[in-house]
């Protein structure tokens, strides 16, 4: 892995953490939309960010309170939704993984530690999900294949 591809890495863990504690009033709990994650489209043109997304989902995690089962579960499941990202056939594919990833998982952390609803814990999470990766990184990955970001 050469230098630019492993700065490109420390780059997108330190912006999303940064944006998620920067946010964290609406990055964790039950009703959360993680502004973040709109960075998780990334995988779909720079593949190597997946493990920056891991890093950066990791270190907001454990500043979020909810204990182990997120810190592992909960960064388990970004690193999963974004390698998914990667592999999308198409660029309006690219947000879905992290949504219907983070829907689920996240779902059933906020069961286990706060005790909420399942089906409702998923749902409020899917739609934080749909805000932030359709609504912010959909056109963030528009934005960057149109104007040639590759020099990143």
């Amino acid at each position: 892995m050469n230098t630019k591809k492993i700065t490109r890495i420390a780059i997108i863990a330190a912006l999303y953490t940064a944006i998620t504690i920067m946010l964290a009033p609406f990055s964790y709990g039950m009703v959360q939309v993680r502004v973040s994650e709109a960075l998780t489209v990334l995988p779909f043109i720079f593949p190597e960010s997946v493990i920056g997304l891991f890093i950066g989902c990791l270190i907001s995690n454990v500043y979020g309170g909810l204990g182990l089962i997120d810190i592992v579960f909960g960064s388990l499941a970004t690193l999963i939704a974004a390698y998914l990202t990667s592999k999308m056939p198409r660029t309006y594919l690219a947000p879905l993984p992290p949504v219907l990833v983070n829907a689920v998982v996240v779902g059933f952390i906020l069961k286990y530690v706060l005790g909420a609803p399942l089906f409702l814990s998923m749902l409020y999470v899917g739609i934080g999900q749909l805000l932030a990766c359709y609504g912010l990184g959909l056109p963030l990955l528009y934005l960057l294949r149109r104007y040639n970001f590759n020099w990143l």
